[in-house]
């Protein structure tokens, strides 16, 4: 069974057992999250497909740490002019596993 969840802007496929790292979430390490706005369950040969989302459907999950992304690095240059700009970024993530999926 698997089901398709929107959080942090952003679409995951999600099946029950798996590990996730999805955009900031404000719980605690150790706590249980649920995923409201669930698009799409498929279970085998039967496929739910909302309009937008499945009514009912819901998918939690428990929050496993905190963390930050591998920097990206930025830099803009601009030849023959005596000009340099270096950035860097980080995004914050969360890491969960996936517990259950609910019709």
């Amino acid at each position: 069974m698997y089901a398709v969840v929107v959080t942090g802007g952003k679409q995951y496929r999600v099946m029950q057992g798996e590990s996730l790292r999805v955009e900031l979430l404000d719980a605690a390490p150790g706590s249980e999250v649920t995923f409201d706005q669930v698009l799409l369950i498929g279970d085998g040969d039967a496929i739910t497909v909302g309009q937008p989302t499945v009514a009912g459907a819901k998918v939690t999950a428990t929050v496993k740490e905190h963390g930050r992304a591998d920097k990206v690095k930025i830099v803009k240059f601009r030849r023959r002019k005596h000009h340099r700009k270096q950035m860097g970024h980080r995004q914050h993530y969360t890491l969960v596993q996936i517990t259950g999926i609910a019709k």
